[in-house]
This record gives structure tokens, sequence and C-alpha cells, in this order.
């Protein structure tokens, strides 16, 4: 559905060129949740604008749903639906009036365009403020028609960026429902996120971008897989570089770093059995324990791992 090669974005300043993206290599199949997981100004919104061919790539090339993204754009955006991180429905008009006029921009007829919002607005659950300007819509409601409006025309591929941003939590549970109702129905959805839960939660492969460049690619399980075992966090009061130094000279564990000053985390095969031994070394180097906890790998921990610092932060 999409491949990319090389692709990138510079975009000029006064003084100096700033490299927004820089050289990204993509391949969507058909029918999957794609999620391109990072933090704010990773280069996610620039990526997604520029196959949605709202942007125009400074090198690389590409194709989208089997047409040229430079050499074919109006044939690319036949086959796509765009839905950006604001929206852009306009406060003064009903769900009804975007949809169908929405619909008329696609070429339907009046019957047809009716038709099809119709279908909008039972399939969205929208129907009890499809009357109202949307003006008047909550923050769930308006992102529900948002998706319905790039729905429109059947697109084959649908990009979504950010969708729940803002959202609360029963909104943003709502729209995962919807995303995966899309996915149950062919559609390939290309998502961008900075949530961790939402790309582990709804993505069938993602890839993990920061400052313009891709920094690992999977699916949720391969990549927390790659960090095998078991996470110690140990807190501590002081300084953790030298704790961090005596429990990384121990057997038993693989990997240690220090997302922070006063914390440890050990990359361990079995934490059951390393949490003891851990316990013990602390107390034997009299250190001022704080808190530890034992955990299984998050797509965190592989941000953390493949770019030496915790998405969480990085927003």
């Amino acid at each position: 559905m999409i491949e990319s090669i090389g692709l990138g974005k510079t975009f000029r300043g006064r003084r100096s060129k700033v490299e927004a993206v820089s050289g990204v290599d993509l391949v969507v199949q058909a029918g999957e949740v794609f999620g391109f997981l990072g933090p704010n100004g990773a280069g996610k919104t620039t990526t997604v604008r520029m196959l949605a061919t709202l942007l125009r790539p400074s090198f690389g090339r590409a194709t989208v749903c089997g047409a040229d993204l430079v050499e074919q754009p109006r044939e690319v955006r036949k086959h796509i639906g765009y839905v950006g991180q604001r929206g852009g429905t306009d406060p003064s008009m009903t769900a009804w009036q975007e949809l169908i006029i929405q619909c008329r921009f696609h070429g339907m007829n009046k019957s047809a365009a009716l038709a099809r919002a119709q279908w909008a607005v039972d399939a969205f659950e929208l129907g009890e403020c499809a009357d109202r300007r949307t003006g008047t819509y909550s923050g769930g409601q308006r992102r529900r028609l948002d998706l319905a409006l790039g729905m429109m025309h059947s697109p084959r591929l649908l990009f979504l960026d950010e969708p729940t941003a803002g959202l609360d939590p029963p909104s943003r549970a709502n729209l995962w429902v919807q995303v995966r109702r899309l996915r149950d129905e062919g559609m390939t959805v290309f998502l961008t996120t900075h949530y961790l839960d939402e790309a582990d939660a709804l993505c069938d492969r993602l890839v993990i971008i920061d400052r313009g460049q891709i920094a690992a690619e999977g699916t949720p399980q391969n990549l927390k897989r790659e960090i095998a075992g078991d996470i110690i966090v140990v807190g501590v009061e002081g300084d953790a570089k030298t704790i961090r130094k005596v429990l990384a000279e121990q057997p038993f564990v693989r990997d240690a770093d220090e997302p922070d000053p006063q914390t440890v985390r050990l990359f361990v095969e079995k934490g059951e059995t390393a949490l003891p031994h851990v316990m013990r070394l602390l107390d034997a180097h009299g250190a001022d324990l704080t808190s530890i906890a034992l955990e299984r790998p998050s797509l965190d921990d592989v941000f953390l791992r493949k770019t030496g610092r915790s998405l969480r932060d990085a927003k």
C-alpha cells in the first residue's frame, strides 16, 4: 500500500536548513494498522503530509496505492483519506451538511451523497448530534465526524494523524473501536501517535521515529521481545551511577542504564530470581533504597534502548 525509499523533507529558514525527516524507508501492507510512534517534533506529521501529497518531498521517492507520490499526486488522492490533528469542520454547519458536501466534492450525485451520509451517521454513532452545528460538539463527537469525513469516498488507505490527542478516556476508547472496525473491514490505516498504550493496542506493525529518523520497526510484540526477560527498576538516594556500576557487573544482569540521576534499570533474564540478589547487593553497599519494582518490557523501553531517552520524557 505504501513503499518509500529515502523519503525526506528539508525546510529552509532565514539562516539555515532544518532537516525535519532524514530519509525514511517504509513498507505498509494492505489491511493493516500501521503505527508511526514518536515524540512531538519527531517528524511524524511531516512524513504523513508528504505521503498524503500535502507536502512535496525534498528528496527520496515513494508510491502510495500504486501511484508515484510526486509524478501522480492526483491519482494518490483518489485512493486515500486524511484526518489531520485539528480536523476541518465548520462550526456553523451541521454534520449532515459537512458529510453531504464532502460527498459532492468527490463527485457523487445528491441521492448517493445522502445515502453515504446516512451510512456515516450510523457507522460513527453521530445520530444524537448530526442535526446540530459542529461548534457545539464534544471532542469525541468532533473526532468521530472527522473520521467519517475522511471515509466518505471509501478510500483504500486512511491517514490518521494523532487522532486521539486531547480526548478524554471514553472518547479515546470509542475511537479505538472505530479504528479496529475499519481494519476488520479491510481498510489500511496509517496512524501517528505518541501514546504508548495506543500503539501497543491498535497497531499490527509500527516504526519508532525520533529526530526525523527511523529507530526501530516491527510488531509491538517483537519489538518488546528484543528486550528479553524482565526489568528491575531501582530508586535510590544519591548518585545512581555508582549503584549502576556495581549492579551491572553481576552475571545475572544483561544490561543496565540510568533513566534519571536517582533511578537504575536492570535488564535481567528472570526477575523473580534476580530481585533477592539485587536487594542483598544494595544492602551490602549501603545504598539508600527508595523503591524497587519488577516490570515487563514496554514500548517505552524499546524507545529508550533505541534512542537513549524515554518517550515519556521526549514529549
